[in-house]
């Protein structure tokens, strides 16, 4: 039997390479005699609002090469304007503008519009939930972009997958995380899922951007920030001013940027316009990845060597119970929305499988 699997692999293989080759052969010659394709000569110039900081390192700077990259792929046709937080709307309006249309895109993390759109949380972070990997697999693969589509829809905003930081480190404190008693009364700025679940432990969650993140631990208007990881958190200072640097970030093991496009303004584009801008936000994925990759393990370097900053791993106990308060708050997140269970039902079915592939295929590198 398993000889005959192999025949028939082998002679579709054998099939499917000679009906390749004749169509290329048959793709040759049409092209002799085919008109040129007619591209439209129409000039668009949009605006791009963002939830960083302007050219803030690796997430503003790829919003600007995206719109640079656009621009040139588009041979000029498609010129677009990118303003950081605040330049043209404050950072937590830029998804406002989008919808409204004071903007054509939005440049930003999905978890920010949580109080909007309750679902966006689960296409940024799920405190341990899947990996980059895995997550983009989903996203790609298992439906995933599909049902961000659905949830933005109402808004007049089509989203695409833009880019990512990877794992993230579990943040900056001012004092020891011994017990799960540590995080009663704990202000910390985390936000999304992870802030709901600090909630629960008796913490307070604070929402706030990253230009505002600096002054806030420094003042103590807040006890502790999470923001990326070592190279973002080693620029905005956070060394200087906190003492302890916890891990792992079990609020967001893997973390996701989004491309967010106002639908009217799409739907204007010829065809070959909006397949350049899925192509350009498709490709940070990996280019934004990759540099945080590079970036963080260099200043996760930088920190612990020259710094001498104190890393402290999160006791096992304290994860345990923000694991358990995780569940909850999904659980309640579903209860009470029905996109949310819809979203998250997929998630978790892919979840469920590809950790097993995961876990085979890849345990002897954990």
């Amino acid at each position: 039997m398993k000889n005959l699997r192999r025949r028939e692999f082998l002679k579709k293989s054998a099939v499917a390479a000679l009906g390749s080759s004749a169509l290329i052969s048959a793709c040759s010659d049409e092209k002799k005699y085919a008109e040129p394709d007619k591209i439209s000569n129409e000039k668009f110039e949009w605006k791009m609002v963002t939830a960083w900081p302007p050219h803030y390192p690796i997430l503003g700077e790829s919003a600007d090469k995206m719109a640079k990259e656009i621009e040139v792929m588009s041979s000029g046709r498609l010129k677009i304007k990118v303003f950081g937080g605040g330049e043209l709307v404050p950072a937590l309006e830029s998804f406002d503008a989008a919808s409204q249309g004071v903007a054509d895109m939005c440049h930003s993390a999905s978890y920010y519009w949580a109080g909007k759109v309750p679902a966006a949380q689960f296409f940024t972070a799920i405190p341990f939930g899947m990996n980059s990997q895995q997550a983009y697999s989903w996203f790609f693969n298992g439906g995933g972009i599909d049902l961000w589509k659905e949830i933005y829809d109402p808004f007049n905003l089509i989203p695409f997958p833009a880019g990512g930081t990877g794992a993230q480190m579990g943040g900056w404190f001012n004092k020891q995380i011994n017990s799960v008693a540590d995080l009663n009364g704990l202000k910390m700025r985390i936000p999304g899922i992870g802030g709901k679940v600090m909630n629960k432990a008796g913490g307070s969650s604070v929402l706030s951007a990253g230009a505002e993140i600096y002054t806030n631990l420094e003042r103590g208007v807040i006890d502790a920030a999470e923001w990326v990881g070592p190279y973002h958190d080693y620029l905005m200072g956070f060394h200087k001013i906190a003492k302890y640097y916890y891990y792992p970030g079990w609020q967001e093991p893997a973390s996701f940027v989004e491309l967010l496009v106002n639908k009217n303004s799409f739907n204007g584009l010829p065809d070959d316009l909006k397949k350049i801008i899925e192509t350009v936000a498709t490709s940070h994925c990996l280019s934004m990845f990759s540099t945080f990759e590079q970036k963080n393990a260099e200043y996760y370097n930088k920190l612990k060597n020259e710094e001498k900053v104190d890393f402290r791993k999160f006791p096992d106990d304290v994860l345990a119970v923000l694991k358990k308060y995780t569940e909850e708050v999904l659980q309640e997140m579903t209860d009470s929305d029905p996109m949310s269970k819809k979203v998250y039902d997929s998630y978790k079915k892919f979840q469920k499988i590809s950790s097993v592939w995961t876990y085979t295929a890849e345990n002897n590198y954990m």
